[in-house]
């Protein structure tokens, strides 16, 4: 775990009990609906596992604050599965084997999630997974609440070939959310008449990219399609500051967070193009007041991304979903969600019969310790790559 992952997990268990004593929050007697939580803490994605606490700590502050579900109090139990697939399947046996959850909340990557997801199929326990995935999770027991492809791609690189230049050169990690991530970039690349200057992946843990930074440069890419998540992200982007290559090349960073800018050094990471489904600077009441709820607890310069918000949407939508239902069970909370519509600080999110969501996008660049939305892209509605779950 990186010092500024450490620092802002003990701010986050400070935040989370604020939170939870919000003033009007209502004691009841009632057995709680028990939520399962895995989000890494440790193993270098801690930073996604903050932000996704903050979003949910606020969902369940609001959610018992107004007298639970159906009269029951919520609790969230978490489960660190430090980034690693074997780990992630350990905490889900744990919270299968102890019968008492409602439903699962996490991970962050993709291994992790295609990990669990066999044995959340036998337990017929429903998974609430609110990262930007790479589609195709198709399963009656996972429901998606961030993005997928061409929610984050199609607005993304046509304003990348505008505002930079029409070569291309892409880089990720290498797993499979970068792999399918590029699958569907290089479709629509070609489809703008735009080349692919290269592609590679790297593997976690490098540290020194300068060579990969140099086969960049020497392509004459004018975008760079970059795919690394976590603590490696930060490392790459610092050396290619130091390096030279962002004064050459205009990057469209997906997956991007707010959190990272913190990571990359003053005045570093600027003018990188993101297209997300929330920033903290949205000119919109819902957000203002969602963002400041969360600093009121977790403190003014706490970054908030859209993995807060959409863990937040998560626990939010669980909620409707099991009201709309009636009762509190497992296959209550599958049903419920099925179509379901639901309120969101950026406006109504509907979830599909392809348990995918349809979000209002933004089209936005870093700019100083946040992100400036340059664009509303209004609703945009997931390509999943399942017909039904």
């Amino acid at each position: 775990m990186t010092e500024i992952s450490r620092r802002r997990l003990m701010q986050v268990g400070a935040s989370a009990a604020a939170v939870a004593a919000l003033p009007g929050t209502r004691a009841f007697g009632a057995t709680p609906v028990k939520f399962g939580v895995v989000e890494p803490f440790s193993g270098g994605l801690d930073l996604f596992g903050i932000q996704a606490k903050l979003g949910l700590e606020l969902a369940m502050a609001e959610i018992n604050a107004d007298g639970g579900i159906l009269g029951r109090p919520v609790e969230l139990v978490y489960a660190d599965d430090k980034t690693d697939p074997k780990t992630a399947v350990e905490k889900t046996l744990a919270f299968v084997r102890a019968g008492d959850i409602v439903g699962l909340i996490g991970p962050i990557t993709s291994s992790n999630r295609d990990a669990m997801m066999p044995t959340l199929n036998r337990a017929k326990l429903p998974l609430l997974y609110a990262t930007n995935y790479e589609g195709g999770g198709c399963s009656r027991y996972l429901f998606s609440f961030n993005t997928v492809p061409n929610q984050e791609l199609e607005k993304l690189l046509p304003a990348m070939k505008q505002r930079a230049g029409s070569s291309f050169y892409l880089f990720g990690a290498d797993y499979v959310w970068p792999q399918k991530m590029f699958e569907a970039a290089e479709s629509l690349i070609k489809g703008m008449d735009c080349s692919v200057a290269g592609k590679e992946f790297t593997p976690f843990g490098v540290k020194d990219f300068a060579p990969v930074i140099r086969r960049i440069e020497a392509s004459n890419a004018k975008v760079l399609v970059f795919a690394v998540p976590g603590a490696d992200a930060i490392t790459f982007i610092r050396q290619a500051e130091d390096l030279g290559l962002l004064q050459s090349v205009t990057v469209a960073f997906l997956g991007f967070a707010e959190t990272y800018l913190g990571g990359f050094g003053a005045g570093k990471g600027q003018n990188m193009w993101v297209t997300v489904p929330f920033a903290a600077s949205l000119d919109l009441p819902g957000v203002k007041n969602f963002v400041a709820k969360l600093r009121r607890t977790a403190g003014p310069e706490t970054p908030i991304s859209h993995y807060a918000f959409t863990h937040y949407n998560a626990l939010i939508a669980a909620r409707a979903a099991l009201v709309k239902s009636g009762k509190i069970d497992s296959e209550a909370l599958v049903a419920g969600l099925e179509g379901l519509t639901f309120d969101s600080p950026t406006g109504p999110v509907t979830m599909g019969t392809d348990h995918q969501v349809t979000l209002n996008m933004f089209l936005a660049k870093t700019e100083g310790t946040g992100l400036t939305v340059v664009e509303a892209l209004g609703p945009i509605a997931p390509k999943s790559g399942c017909s039904a779950a």
